[in-house]
C-alpha cells in the first residue's frame, strides 16, 4: 500500500504531524538521518547512566486547554504525557552586578518587583509591562488560523502588535526610557533567542516572555518519554520511523514532488521512496538548494531567503556528594550575566569569541521532577549554556582539532570559575561526569545547517509578515519545521498541528 505521508525527518513537528495522522488512520513514513528521532528534541545516554536532552530545557502552553494539552488529548496522551510546573513565584531568576530579580507569572507582581529595584522609573517600568501585555494578545489574534471577527473586537491590542512589527526588543526599551540595569533584567533570557536586544525581535521577546509567565513546564517523566510517546503513537497505528536514513534527493515531476531518495548509512545502499504527499522537516533552504530553489515561486523563494539563527555552547554536567537546592537553585532557571550592557555581551562572545566574563543560561531538569531516570540516585543534573560563533568553531574543527578541544574547555572554565565565585564555592569538586557541545556538535548531531539553534533567525525581518509557511508553491509537498513555523518546543507542536488541521480539516486548535 502507497504511504499517505512520507515525512522526512523526525523533529518534534514532524512527530506531532506524523502521530495526529497516524491517529486519524493514515499511513505514515518517517525517514529521519541520525540514530536517535526527535532532532534537537532526542535524548542521548553518556557512560551508560547519565540521559541529557540535546537542546530542550523548559517549555510553555502546556497547561490544560493549551496547544501542548489539545495535541496530547487529540493522541490520548493527556494522562501519559505530563507536566511539572517552575515555580510561578519566580520561573527565572536573573542575575547580575548589583542586582538580581525573579520573574513571577504576575505581571503586576513584576511591575512591583522592578519598581521596587528602580523607584524613579517605575510609571516607565508599569508603562512597558502593560504594552508587553498588550501586544501579546494582539499577538495571538494575528497568528494562524486567523478568524477577522476577532482582529475587529481586539482593534486596540491588534494596532499595538502590528505597530512594532519591524521593532527590535531594544527599540522598545528605548521608547519606554528603561533603565540600563532594568533592561538587562528583563533581557536575562537571551540564551533563549540566542540574540541579544539590539537584534531581537520585539514580537520573538513577547511571545516568550509572556507565554512563560503564563505556565513554565518540564515534563515529569523528561523529554524522551515525549519523543517516545509519540512515536509510539505513530507505531501502534500502521506508521514507520526508519532511522539512519539520509535524503540525498527528491523527486520532482511536473511540478510536483512525488518521493525522495535515501542513503542508508548503516549499508550505504541507495533506497527509494514514495508518498502521496511529501512533509519536509528537513531545513527548507537546504530542501530547496536540493530540489532546484528555481523550481519554486518567487513568493516562496523570497521567503526561504532567511539567515539561520546564531549557533550555541552546550555543557552537560553531573553532580554528586551536593545538594543544588541548598545553593539556591530549584524550580526555575538562573540566568548570570557579568555584564550591565547584553549587547556588549553579546558582542564579546560572539564577535570576539571571548568568554573571560560570560553570559550564560544555568538549568537544573534533575530539580524539577522527581523521576530520577536521568541519572543514578545521589546525582544530580546541571547545563550551562551560551552562545557560540558556526564559523569560528567550524574552522578551528578544521584547521587545529586541539585548538578547538581547547576552547571547549576554556569556555566551561570561564563559567565554572563564576559558578564557583557566585553560586557554589569549590563547585568543580562535585563534578563527576561533563561533556560540552559546540555549533559543529549540532551540525552533526541535529543536522542543522551552520549549527543553526533555532532555524531562521529571530530578527525582525524573519519575524513579520513575510515568514515562511507550510506552503511550497509545489503539489504535494509542505514544509514543516522550526524555520515554516516557530522554534522551540511548543511552537513545533503547534506548527505539526495547523498543518495537519490544514491537510485533514480536523480542527484541534480551532480559535474564536
Amino acid at each position: 500500500m502507497k504511504t499517505d505521508y512520507l515525512i522526512v525527518g523526525s523533529g518534534l513537528s514532524a512527530l506531532v504531524f506524523g502521530s495526529l495522522m497516524a491517529k486519524a488512520g493514515k499511513k505514515v513514513q518517517i525517514l529521519e538521518a541520525h540514530e536517535h528521532p526527535g532532532g534537537f528534541g532526542h535524548t542521548f545516554t553518556m557512560a551508560k547512566k547519565y540521559k541529557f536532552n540535546a537542546q530542550l530545557h523548559y517549555v510553555w502552553d502546556c497547561g490544560e486547554g493549551q496547544t501542548v494539552n489539545r495535541v496530547l488529548k487529540q493522541l490520548d496522551l493527556d494522562k501519559e504525557v505530563t507536566f511539572n510546573r517552575y515555580d510561578p513565584d519566580g520561573f527565572d531568576h536573573m542575575r547580575m552586578p548589583g542586582y538580581s530579580l525573579d520573574i513571577p507569572s504576575e505581571s503586576q507582581e513584576l511591575i512591583q518587583r522592578l519598581s521596587n529595584l528602580f523607584p524613579q522609573d517605575a510609571e516607565q517600568i508599569r508603562k512597558f509591562v502593560l504594552e508587553v501585555k498588550k501586544t501579546s494578545e494582539g499577538v495571538k489574534k494575528l497568528s494562524p488560523p486567523i478568524v477577522p471577527g476577532e482582529l475587529f473586537k481586539n482593534f486596540g491590542e491588534v494596532f499595538c502588535a502590528i505597530t512594532y512589527l519591524n521593532s527590535t526588543l531594544q527599540d522598545v526599551f528605548d521608547k519606554f526610557k528603561l533603565p540600563k540595569e532594568a533592561q538587562t533584567l528583563l533581557a536575562l533570557q537571551w540564551p533563549d533567542f540566542l540574540l541579544p536586544p539590539n537584534q531581537l525581535s520585539f514580537y520573538a521577546w513577547v511571545i516568550l516572555f509572556t507565554s512563560y509567565q503564563q505556565g513554565a513546564f518540564y515534563p515529569t517523566q523528561h523529554f524522551e518519554h515525549v519523543i517516545n510517546s509519540l512515536v509510539e503513537v505513530i507505531q501502534e497505528n500502521g506508521g514507520e520511523i526508519l532511522l539512519n536514513l539520509e535524503v540525498t534527493s527528491f523527486t520532482l515531476t511536473n511540478k510536483t514532488i512525488t518521493g525522495v531518495q535515501a542513503i542508508d548509512k548503516i549499508t550505504h545502499q541507495t533506497r527509494d521512496f514514495t508518498g502521496e504527499t511529501i512533509i519536509c522537516n528537513i531545513d527548507p533552504q537546504k530542501a530547496a538548494h536540493m530540489i532546484g530553489v528555481k523550481n519554486f515561486s518567487r513568493t516562496v523563494r523570497n521567503k526561504l531567503n532567511y539567515e539561520y539563527s546564531p549557533s550555541n555552547y552546550m555543557a552537560y554536567c553531573v553532580v554528586k556528594d551536593i545538594d543544588l537546592r541548598d545553593y539556591g537553585f530549584g524550580k526555575w532557571n538562573t540566568f548570570h550575566t557579568g555584564h550591565e550592557d547584553l549587547n556588549q555581551a553579546f558582542y564579546q562572545m560572539y564577535e570576539k569569541h571571548d568568554f573571560s566574563n560570560p553570559s550564560f543560561a544555568i538549568t537544573t531538569p534533575t530539580l524539577i521532577t522527581e523521576d530520577q531516570s536521568d541519572c543514578p540516585e545521589g546525582c544530580q543534573i546541571v547545563e550551562f549554556l551560551t552562545v557560540a560563533n558556526y564559523d569560528y568553531f567550524k574552522n578551528l574543527q578544521a584547521t587545529n582539532k586541539k585548538a578547538y578541544r581547547q576552547k571547549k574547555a576554556e569556555i566551561l572554565d570561564f563559567i565554572l570559575d563564576t559558578v564557583e565565585k557566585n553560586y557554589i564555592p569549590n563547585f568543580r569538586k562535585y563534578i563527576v561526569f561533563k561533556i560540552t557541545g559546540s555549533p559543529t556538535t549540532n551540525e552533526r548531531f541535529c543536522w542543522c545547517p551552520r549549527g543553526n539553534s533555532y532555524g531562521s533567525n529571530l530578527t525582525p525581518r524573519n519575524m513579520g509578515i513575510g515568514r515562511l509557511n507550510y506552503k511550497t508553491s509545489l503539489k504535494n509537498f509542505y514544509f514543516c519545521n522550526a524555520s515554516s513555523g516557530y522554534p522551540g518546543f511548543a511552537p513545533t507542536f503547534w506548527t505539526g498541528a495547523i498543518l495537519y488541521q490544514k491537510l485533514s480539516g480536523d480542527l484541534i486548535l480551532s480559535k474564536g
